[in-house]
């Protein structure tokens, strides 16, 4: 996504007349605001996309409240946009055409605990900390962590995954059944708590990482996961960030069922330890955890440490104590704000791709060296495990040179992903940014229709227009 095509989609606003507004207000109340602090905090994410904010927001409570609130938009085919926690990093949020946003954080209530079945079933503004707070006492835990404190909705929304997924899999997996407001402001629902069905359409896969863009995503049921009698979590440093890579993939090919595996280079571990008050050592580094029986345990860590030791990996680090290792954890996942704050007043262009692991240590080392050579300050991040690495460019936003250098680099990234035979985004999903990748990968055909299934489901273009892909 250019600039001209941005500035081209925000020509497009369709401003909500005065009678949408009265009767949001009359329906909502004091839910409802057109304020224009209000506004601008649902007209922005965690993206380097800057756009005119909604025209109102409206704070439902209830699946009726999100329903109500898209039967008045029909009417007037203005937009509608679902916002949660605001953490999506490729714009999915952005009124780039005007319109409502619709924000959910509010319905944040665990709904059933099936313990027995392993499954839970929650509204769509419950955040993932939130969720596991809450089943923690039956033994369970849901394993998918993207890193910020998303929203259930979101999640399923954009199909996250993040460090679990390489052992536990990703939301597609994960998400059993759904609660939807369609584009007409009809509820329905997809899926039921058994583990599988072959009784007609897919549609609960069909709307997780459909971002916004086919209907509103109110209650999600997913599966949930015993809790692993060991956990053990480790960091290993190594010569050089191709050692590194090597390992991991010498860990996956072997069929290693290690729960995370994640890579930080040198240059993204100095940011992390001045941000949360580390030691770690400034060099390549995998963060590692281990879930199982204790005897599986320590087969792991024997088969990891040894083929870690073949590649010049050193200062195997234990954190065995769950402090120990929630603090290793939140620093991994605080890399992102470390690189913000290692330069103050910047922002990140931010991408990620994912290729086979046969082809992880050229993918990530060819993009590495590509961003050392621009001089950009930058930050290197991976879920390694399943091939899926993140490179966050550091720029200026009043600079146009160092924003047109990223976006060449993040171009650049994503065609050798393509090339190689991986996707132009493993997990951030497509929303303003990766459009034209999208295209690029999956081809005018495939484009086709996707966008035949969103007029069919959509025909006004009213749910989070101007996203995956343009309608024409």
């Amino acid at each position: 996504m250019n600039a001209s095509n941005l500035a081209q989609l925000c020509i497009q606003q369709r401003v909500p007349p005065a009678a949408l507004l009265a009767a949001l207000l009359a329906r909502f109340g004091q839910q409802f605001s057109t304020a224009l602090v209000v506004r601008e905090q649902h007209g922005r994410d965690e993206s380097a996309f800057s756009v005119p904010p909604p025209a109102a927001v409206v704070f439902a409570h209830s699946t009726r409240d999100v329903a109500d609130a898209v039967k008045l938009a029909a009417q007037y085919t203005i937009p509608v946009i679902a916002f949660g926690v605001g953490s999506s990093l490729e714009g999915h949020l952005l009124a780039v055409q005007g319109g409502i946003s619709i924000d959910v954080s509010r319905m944040n209530e665990v709904l059933s605990i099936n313990a027995e079945d392993l499954t839970v079933t929650v509204q769509c503004g419950v955040t993932r900390k939130q969720l596991n707070e809450a089943v923690k006492s039956t033994g369970l835990f849901f394993p998918i962590d993207p890193g910020a404190d998303a929203t259930l909705g979101g999640m399923s929304a954009t199909r996250a995954s993040g460090t679990n997924a390489v052992r536990y899999g990703t939301m597609r997996e994960n998400v059993l059944a759904l609660e939807v407001v369609t584009a007409q402001g009809e509820i329905i629902r997809t899926g039921t708590r058994a583990k599988k069905s072959s009784a007609g359409y897919d549609l609960t896969r069909l709307l997780v990482g459909s971002e916004g863009t086919l209907g509103i995503i109110t209650e999600v049921t997913v599966k949930l996961y015993p809790l692993p009698e060991a956990v053990m979590a480790a960091t290993c440093s190594f010569a050089s960030l191709a050692d590194a890579v090597n390992t991991t993939i010498l860990i996956i090919q072997l069929g290693v069922p290690i729960a995370r595996c994640e890579l930080l280079d040198a240059n993204t571990i100095r940011m992390v330890n001045q941000h949360s008050r580390l030691s770690l050592r400034e060099g390549a580094m995998l963060l590692m955890e281990f879930h199982g029986s204790p005897a599986s345990v320590r087969e792991q860590v024997e088969i990891v440490q040894a083929l870690a030791a073949d590649q010049q990996g050193e200062a195997f680090e234990w954190a065995n104590t769950p402090e120990e290792r929630t603090r290793l954890w939140t620093a991994r996942h605080n890399a992102y704000f470390a690189g913000i704050q290692s330069r103050p007043g910047c922002k990140a262009i931010t991408t990620d791709t994912c290729v086979p692991i046969s082809q992880l240590a050229e993918a990530l080392l060819d993009s590495v060296l590509e961003a050392e050579q621009s001089g950009l300050t930058y930050f290197l991040v991976g879920h390694v495990g399943d091939g899926n690495f993140h490179m966050g460019y550091l720029i200026d936003p009043d600079s146009a040179s160092e924003r047109a250098s990223a976006e060449q680099l993040n171009s650049q990234l994503v065609q050798r992903a393509l090339d190689l035979g991986g996707t132009c985004s493993g997990e951030h999903g497509v929303g303003l940014h990766k459009m034209d990748f999208l295209l690029a990968e999956a081809g005018a055909g495939a484009i086709a229709m996707m966008r035949a299934i969103k007029q069919a489901l959509d025909p006004d273009n009213i749910l989070n227009p101007g996203k995956i892909f343009a309608i024409e």
